[in-house]
């Protein structure tokens, strides 16, 4: 089995509204609910739901720290036999509707 990132994206403008958007419990238990289902579909082949993300920085060769422009939201780690099963795993996935220009991106870990 191969591994694999998932990493899950959100547009800027979104991303700064998520960070002081409140949810109520009911809001966060719907959401949890959905990730759930996903999480028991996946079965086996998930190796970490992962856990949502914020306030990503960036180091860049001169040494300076910046505030990242990548929209990473959160991530999850899983593992198929190769990227096409991986992908099947995120067909329809909860992230996508979570607003307009969400993105799920998937990398594969290299064995070194």
């Amino acid at each position: 089995m191969k591994k694999f990132i998932a990493l899950y994206h959100l547009p800027a403008e979104v991303m700064a509204q998520e960070e002081n958007m409140q949810m109520t419990d009911a809001q966060r238990d719907e959401v949890m609910k959905a990730w759930g289902a996903w999480n028991e579909r996946c079965g086996d082949l998930m190796v970490d739901l992962g856990a949502p993300l914020g306030g990503g920085e960036s180091l860049g060769s001169a040494g300076k720290w910046n505030q990242s422009d990548k929209g990473v939201s959160g991530y999850s780690v899983v593992q198929a036999k190769d990227k096409d099963a991986a992908k099947a795993l995120f067909k329809d996935h909860i992230h996508l509707g979570w607003a307009p220009g969400a993105t799920v991106e998937l990398h594969e870990v290299v064995q070194m």
